[in-house]
């Protein structure tokens, strides 16, 4: 029998590349609109968005490892204690697997019986799947999740650099907002699709807040405008 496709298998890789490519764009436009605002020459405006794009690919690559590795290694812990626990204190551990299945529902005699053949086939992988909560669709992994958000911020950044590269200089900052809307739909399109959320819900939430980022760094280009010097 084939086994069902579920969206939370995606969870892992999802999350790193949603946030990854949304990012790319929002980050990679904000720096744009933020120079365009300030200058009236190109050059600074594609350093800008060159320098975002590779800066940000690295920092989400690094951020996503470290924060998914001290996961791991919480994980890690957690199992290693309960190798431990399994061995010096076996019934106990029977006990409170009996007792976890008891409290999902289960009669006294069934939950024991399904503890006793569970810790029978494999009594760590039971303890951590039904004690701990830790399983392969969820178990954290830093390499993935790294690889993931790099590659979707080089994808989101690399679609304002273009935007920065060939459109008019005098209205940037027009056009970086309303291709970085398009791009920001389509994403929010796709990670819906992709995690079977609501569509419209998705890319609602990702338009309206990058609008404010968007128009905070408008702001700030404005507030520390070079045209003149």
């Amino acid at each position: 029998m084939k086994t069902e496709d579920h969206y939370i298998n995606r969870s892992g890789w999802l999350r790193a590349a949603v946030l990854g490519a949304n990012d790319g764009i929002l980050s990679t436009t904000s720096l744009a609109i933020g120079i365009a605002a300030a200058s009236t020459t190109r050059d600074p405006i594609v350093l800008a968005a060159v320098a975002g794009l590779v800066a940000g690919a690295l920092s989400m690559a690094t951020g996503e490892y470290v924060s998914v590795s001290s996961q791991s290694d919480v994980e890690t812990s957690d199992l290693e204690r309960e190798k431990r626990e399994l061995s010096t204190m076996p019934g106990a551990e029977l006990q409170e697997l009996t007792q976890i299945y008891i409290d999902r529902g289960l009669k006294p005699e069934i939950a024991k019986e399904v503890a006793i053949q569970l810790t029978q086939h494999n009594a760590l992988e039971a303890h951590a799947r039904d004690e701990l909560g830790i399983n392969d669709m969820t178990q954290a992994k830093p390499l993935q999740a790294a690889f993931a958000s790099a590659a979707a911020f080089i994808a989101g950044g690399l679609l304002p650099l273009a935007v920065s590269i060939f459109a008019p200089v005098a209205e940037m900052i027009y056009y970086q907002y309303g291709f970085s809307i398009i791009f920001l739909a389509f994403s929010g399109t796709l990670a819906a699709k992709a995690g079977g959320s609501n569509r419209k819900k998705a890319v609602l939430r990702i338009c309206i807040w990058g609008t404010f980022a968007m128009a905070a760094s408008a702001l700030v280009g404005y507030l520390f405008d070079v045209k003149g010097i």
